[in-house]
């Protein structure tokens, strides 16, 4: 009997030892413990080694931000692929993600296509607006934080100089980068807006801007800012005036366009901005389940953005399938496009 137990145990401590070297010899046969090596793998070679200790190797790279949070982690994926399938420029990208995203993004990165990625990625700090935003009917996911760290990008990313492009989760690039690409974005679209569609000008401070009611309004969810100057003259805090002012008095929010972060912006960039080609721009995708545009004038728009209630991951959304095009398959499976029946 004694001899029988000796031999269980020896036999027990013999698997044991077998599981443990086999995890040390051939790791990628645990798809858990290879994702772990992967985003390991990626803070160092990516965050770590790239960015800080090398960072003359983006000096002439073209800098991306682009925002998320777990509901929309898919839109920024494939706005990512959209942008590494179709540019030769070398690019940086700047990813800003509420807390509960962060891992799951880089095993997304690490374990597809997209690990050869040049990225950072930063956590924004909800804190930051807590108690700032006020939005007043229509869509009320447009007070999510997320969608205001587009103020607070020279303090999310200190260390860059000159420009970064801005572009919402919610977009897909369909050609590559170059030099036209620069200033601010006027959309082309087929419907019109101006600046009387999102801002109340019944405000006495708003008249105090002489602002004009008729001007064109521009939309937020794409535009090149050069941090340099948006530390000179402090754009963070002058958004944040016109952010908190809107909690205390209505300065926005009840007219057609809604409220949300573009408003303060347009106040704060009225008459200081320049245009792109509107086809690096076009937008509404997302206002209407129907089609808006022709498969031809899809194929030669340049950027497509879906702004509006129906995104590209949801169940009904114009031309979907350019979108599905670059959409990268969720390894981990938490985020799972809709799809018609």
């Amino acid at each position: 009997m004694a001899l029988c137990s000796t031999k269980k145990v020896i036999l027990l401590t013999v698997c044991v030892w077998l599981g443990f070297m086999v995890v040390i010899w051939f790791p990628e046969l645990l798809p858990h413990l290879k994702s772990k090596r992967a985003i390991d793998k990626g803070i160092y070679r990516q965050e770590a080694d790239d960015y800080k200790s090398n960072s003359s190797l983006h000096k002439d790279a073209v800098h991306v931000c682009i925002t998320s949070d777990k509901n929309t982690i898919g839109g920024m994926v494939a706005l990512i692929n959209s942008i590494y399938s179709n540019t030769k420029h070398h690019v940086f990208f700047h990813l800003v993600l509420d807390a509960e995203s962060q891992d799951h993004l880089r095993i997304w990165i690490e374990t597809t296509k997209l690990k050869d990625i040049h990225y950072q990625i930063k956590v924004f700090p909800e804190t930051w607006v807590k108690g700032k935003i006020k939005v007043r009917g229509g869509r009320q996911d447009l007070a999510k934080p997320l969608n205001y760290a587009r103020y607070y990008l020279p303090k999310l990313f200190p260390d860059i100089k000159g420009r970064v492009l801005f572009i919402d989760d919610d977009s897909i690039v369909q050609v590559g980068f170059s030099s036209e690409c620069s200033s601010a974005s006027r959309r082309l679209t087929l419907m019109k807006n101006n600046y009387a569609d999102y801002i109340d000008f019944k405000s006495k401070k708003i008249k105090e801007m002489k602002i004009d009611p008729t001007e064109c309004a521009f939309n937020t969810g794409v535009f090149i800012a050069d941090l340099d100057l948006w530390r000179k003259f402090n754009i963070t805090n002058q958004l944040l005036h016109w952010l908190e002012l809107n909690t205390k008095e209505e300065i926005y929010g009840n007219e057609r366009g809604g409220g949300g972060s573009q408003p303060p912006m347009m106040i704060v960039f009225y008459k200081k901005y320049t245009n792109i080609d509107p086809g690096w721009h076009v937008r509404y995708l997302g206002w209407t389940s129907g089609t808006s545009y022709t498969k031809q004038f899809i194929r030669m728009a340049k950027l497509l953005h879906w702004n509006g209630r129906f995104k590209p991951w949801g169940r009904v959304s114009q031309h979907k399938d350019v979108w599905l095009k670059y959409y990268i398959e969720d390894p981990t499976g938490k985020f799972k496009p809709a799809r018609k029946n």
